[in-house]
């Protein structure tokens, strides 16, 4: 039987290579959209009304494949995630209207849904504690470069195939990746074939190095909602994913409106402040990694490096209001974006401090649905906040997202493993 050193690093590279697929789809829409709206007769409230359309999808994609993720394990909950997103993508090809959009879109939002408490849980099972905010980064980096790639990439291909076969190809990126992700993620850490004997030591020992006989603690649904450790992780996400929803759904539409960017000029520009985005999910996991090898708790290494994250955030959104040209632009959004992926890569890594790994998916993909849901109230507004091209306000409702992110962090208590209320209250007696 052959064994591989490092597999745990071959498995997060896969999920942050379905990671950069995901998002190569999803951004292929609004690069290509003022070509698409100028041939099929669309606006913006068109576009935004297909955004929501999308996110609802999104939503209940979070909460069921979190469930599904639990009950079926990753290896299948990854292979029904992508075939779905992969197939509603290139129906595309035959969309004609908003409303055939929207229903392609919603379809779309389901099973990329997925990739999320899926990477969460693929995290959980193959990384120890301390490596666990670095494995999150990795895959959060998959978001950054699908996020780079996409402009220059759909950009090409629109101008010498067009958009609808676009879509095909773009479609065709997930099938080629299951080959290999069902040839390397044959199980978890525990029974893999391949994994070496060391490897599998380190991953399960780091694992049971933090816990006590209250990580079996598998709540049901109702139960997890009943701790506040669980509400802040809602909360936290419901009030930060809308600003990276804002640039990811209207970053091509702001370049276009505010400085009279085509298709080609938005593959040029719109890639630029995902390298932020990807430089601070590696730094966000890396340093909190550090921190923890130095013996500092995991509340305090995981808090210090979100209000990091944070506080990089906040005057940068401030000052995008004022850019003046987009590559003042552009930058700005690379700080802001460089802020929230080292501020999510630990915010998306608490689950798995708070609950055993049959409770992870769970939490991840109700979190994700909280985030859809403040995304989408996000959405609605955009319209109107940069109705003439003014997106002062569109920056300012980010900024005054952030403050309530960390107190969301705050009052959801101590990142520790939780323990029924029973056992607590027994304590205290």
């Amino acid at each position: 039987m052959t064994t591989k050193k490092g597999l745990r690093w071959l498995v997060i590279t896969l999920v942050a290579a379905a990671t950069i697929i995901n998002y190569i789809d999803r951004s292929a829409l609004a690069v290509m959209w003022p070509g698409i709206a100028a041939e099929l007769g669309l606006d913006k409230r068109d576009y935004a009304n297909i955004i929501t359309v999308f996110l609802i999808g999104y939503a209940i994609g979070q909460s069921l494949f979190g469930k599904i993720f639990d009950a079926l394990g990753t290896r299948i909950g990854f292979l029904l995630s992508i075939m779905v997103w992969s197939v509603s993508i290139g129906l595309h090809f035959v969309a004609r209207s908003a409303l055939s959009f929207a229903l392609f879109r919603a379809l779309l939002g389901i099973g990329e849904a997925g990739n999320w408490p899926g990477a969460t849980k693929a995290i959980a099972e193959w990384f120890p504690v301390r490596e666990r905010a670095l494995g999150q980064g990795i895959f959060g980096a998959g978001a950054s470069v699908g996020s780079i790639i996409a402009p220059p990439l759909v950009a090409f291909l629109y101008a010498y195939v067009g958009w609808k076969t676009t879509f095909i190809l773009i479609g065709a990126l997930g099938f080629i990746w299951i080959v290999p992700w069902l040839i390397v993620y044959k199980s978890g850490p525990d029974s893999h074939p391949w994994i070496t004997a060391d490897e599998r030591a380190y991953i399960l020992g780091g694992q049971k190095a933090t816990q006590t006989a209250a990580d079996e603690y598998v709540p049901t649904m109702g139960e997890l909602l009943r701790h506040r450790q669980s509400w802040g992780v809602i909360a936290a996400r419901f009030f930060i994913d809308p600003v990276w929803w804002l640039f990811v759904g209207w970053l091509p539409l702001y370049l276009n409106e505010k400085f009279g960017f085509d298709v080609k000029q938005i593959g040029l520009f719109g890639w630029v402040p995902y390298v932020g985005a990807g430089i601070g999910a590696l730094a966000g996991g890396w340093f909190c990694g550090r921190l923890l090898q130095r013996g500092w708790p995991v509340n305090r290494a995981r808090k210090l490096v979100i209000a990091l994250g944070l506080i990089v955030m906040f005057p940068a959104l401030l000052l995008t209001t004022v850019a003046a040209t987009p590559l003042a632009a552009v930058l700005s959004i690379a700080v802001i974006l460089f802020g929230f992926q080292a501020a999510i890569t630990n915010i998306q890594t608490l689950p798995s401090d708070f609950f055993s790994g049959r409770t992870v998916g769970s939490l991840a993909g109700v979190s994700g649905t909280a985030a859809v849901l403040g995304v989408i109230g996000c959405m609605q507004l955009v319209p109107v906040l940069t109705a003439g091209g003014n997106y002062t306000l569109f920056f300012v409702l980010g900024a005054a997202l952030v403050p309530l992110v960390y107190l969301s962090i705050w009052l959801g208590g101590a990142v520790e493993p939780v323990r029924p209320h029973a056992v607590q209250v027994k304590e205290k007696s």
